[in-house]
């Protein structure tokens, strides 16, 4: 595609000039003149057509179009007034103070000085003020108006890639914490494999060499597993953070998480539907950080309200729900907040799903499911 001269004006602004130039010329016909009627319709095309440059040239054009106006006479002829009008409105959306200031003292002043030497009457001064004046003020109007929702729309722009990148940040954080938390979980299982292995080993007959042997292959390959793991650690672990001596929480842990939540001013129920039955570490991790990321929630937007925890075992996945009434400084929220990003990431990483929003009589509502046994995430 061959690009378009800096020179030549656009389609729009060319038709602007030709329908005032084919107006000037009609009004030229029609209109007793004072001067012969080819130099009037010369001056008539190239002033009215200077109109096409208004915007690539909003200063010179208006300049050019004052000049041309008071050298054609134009008493009765609306063509010259209008692109009078157009140029001293493009002057004004097209320009910036101070170069704009000139585009409004070249519409007006020379005419305030033209009435002055000619002994006009008052209401020339107000007419040429009122109509070119005008016009400037409505395109410096136009220009601050689009400016401005220009701006908002980059406020906005920005502050939803901000959002992105920090909800996308979030995310990265939430995973490497997690990856850390089941670190520890995954090592103390495979260290609980390796000590078993080497137990049983030990306890055989020694005439069962190949047993033996495969046995003691096993604990190899745990060990191994484990230096692996550390060295994931490692990597994912923070400057300056130490490896967690404690146990991973799990939901055996509830009590003092209720407890502290309780001291901090909040309501709590707790009911347990079903038979409460040993969950594998790492889902008994993940029930325990979506209750203690939700009454967090509690503690932060709904202080003072009424909260309920409750977990129901099933044959093959255990539902944990916590509802709160609400409090008085409680804030709506739509569940995308970074602190359900956790919540999200744990619960699908085991299959699981999860329900979060306001609830229909108020306050908030968390609802997990989590599987433990193979086949319950289907």
């Amino acid at each position: 595609m061959v690009p378009v001269p800096t020179w030549r004006p656009s389609a729009v602004d060319a038709a602007v000039a030709g329908a005032l130039v084919a107006l000037g010329l009609v009004e030229a016909v029609t209109t007793p003149l004072d001067r012969p009627a080819w130099l009037h319709a010369l001056l008539t095309v190239v002033v009215m057509g200077a109109v096409a440059w208004r915007r690539r040239f909003p200063l010179s054009v208006l300049a050019f179009a004052v000049a041309g106006m008071m050298m054609i006479d134009a008493d009765g002829q609306f063509a010259v007034f209008a692109a009078l009008v157009i140029v001293s409105f493009t002057a004004g959306v097209e320009l910036d103070p101070p170069r704009a200031w000139v585009g409004l003292a070249l519409a007006v002043v020379p005419f305030c000085i033209a009435f002055a030497v000619t002994g006009a009457q008052v209401s020339d001064f107000v007419a040429v003020t009122v109509l070119y004046g005008g016009s400037w003020v409505v395109g410096q109007a136009l220009r601050d108006r689009t400016r401005r929702s220009l701006e908002a729309a980059e406020r906005a722009d920005r502050a939803e890639r901000s959002k992105e990148e920090d909800a996308a940040r979030a995310v990265a954080a939430e995973r490497a914490r997690i990856a850390r938390e089941l670190h520890d979980v995954v090592s103390h299982s495979i260290s609980v494999i390796a000590v078993q292995t080497q137990a049983v080993r030990r306890r055989l007959d020694p005439a069962l060499g190949r047993e033996i042997d495969d046995l003691r292959a096993v604990e190899v390959t745990a060990r191994q597993a484990m230096a692996e793991m550390r060295r994931l650690f490692g990597v994912l672990r923070a400057d300056g953070e130490r490896p967690a001596l404690a146990p991973q929480p799990g939901l055996d842990q509830l009590d003092r998480l209720v407890a502290d939540t309780r001291a901090a001013g909040a309501e709590i129920d707790v009911v347990v539907e079903g038979d409460p039955v040993p969950l594998p570490p790492g889902v008994g991790l993940a029930a325990y950080r979506v209750v203690q990321e939700a009454l967090t929630n509690v503690r932060r937007h709904a202080a003072g309200s009424h909260v309920t925890v409750c977990l129901r075992y099933r044959e093959s996945e255990v539902d944990v729900e916590v509802l709160d009434t609400g409090g008085v400084d409680a804030v709506p929220s739509d569940g995308g907040g970074l602190g359900l990003v956790g919540m999200r990431e744990r619960v699908a990483l085991y299959g699981g799903a999860l329900e979060v929003g306001p609830r229909p009589g108020g306050g908030f509502a968390v609802r997990a499911r989590l599987p433990f046994r193979e086949g319950a995430a289907a």
